[in-house]
């Protein structure tokens, strides 16, 4: 679909990749951006709507729902990292994980499902990972939680086919962002990511792989477990 004139919600809207979501819609020629964080004060693109919303708070949802009924496309981008293990580490960040990076998505979509029909079908962009389909020592719970998030990306995408909605998964690996600031590694900029996925939409895409890590990870599904780790953890020099 035609990003120009369109109206959009973006979550997590505040900082790195969302900020950047949300500038470029503008470039593009977006009518109406709602840029939602936890904090709408931490909003600092002009030109835009702030929302105060939480994903993970169903109240508010409903609450951004009601309050826009326009949208046409939704930008599911909030999420969170704490470096947590699933057999040890704590059960109430697991959930906090799960909480935001699938339940989040979820609900917003579920929310405005019913809205983007009613606009013409639009469009779902749902930011997800690379680590949906591997994981690392003290990542589980993330990886978990993006997993689901890619499913739940499969899964609305079949579900909302017939109201016309296109539904875009996102993988990457590290984005140049606070969330990364501790691994030196290669990283994808958050402009390089969010042009990919705006021009996913654009063009009618399902999956955007956003950089060479993604590609590779995901080239590797096919292989059984033991040959795919050693070759993932062999491309890391582990």
């Amino acid at each position: 679909m035609d990003l120009q004139g369109a109206v959009v919600l973006v979550t997590g809207a505040n900082r790195g990749i969302g900020a950047e979501f949300v500038e470029q819609l503008k470039q593009r020629g977006a009518a109406k951006v709602y840029a939602a964080a936890r904090d709408a004060g931490a909003i600092r693109a002009a030109g835009v709507h702030p929302l105060e919303l939480d994903v993970t708070d169903a109240a508010q949802i409903a609450a951004a729902a009601a309050a826009a009924g326009d949208v046409q496309v939704l930008i599911n981008n909030a999420g969170i990292s704490t470096g947590t293990a699933l057999v040890d580490g704590d059960e109430a960040t697991i959930r906090r994980e799960m909480d935001t990076n699938f339940y989040g998505p979820l609900l917003m979509t579920r929310a405005f499902a019913p809205i983007l029909g009613a606009n013409g079908g639009g469009a779902i962009l749902n930011v997800v990972s690379a680590l949906s389909w591997f994981t690392m020592p003290n990542a589980g719970a993330y990886a978990a939680s993006k997993a689901a998030a890619w499913m739940l990306t499969d899964s609305t995408r079949l579900e909302l086919a017939a109201q016309g909605t296109q539904v875009v998964g996102v993988h990457m690996g590290l984005v140049d962002t606070d969330m990364a600031q501790g691994v030196q590694a290669p990283k994808i900029s958050p402009a390089d990511l969010a042009g990919a996925g705006l021009d996913a939409i654009e063009s009618g895409a399902q999956e955007v792989l956003g950089d060479d890590w993604a590609r590779f990870v995901k080239s590797g599904l096919t292989l059984d477990p033991k040959a795919r780790y050693e070759q993932i953890f062999g491309a890391l020099g582990g």
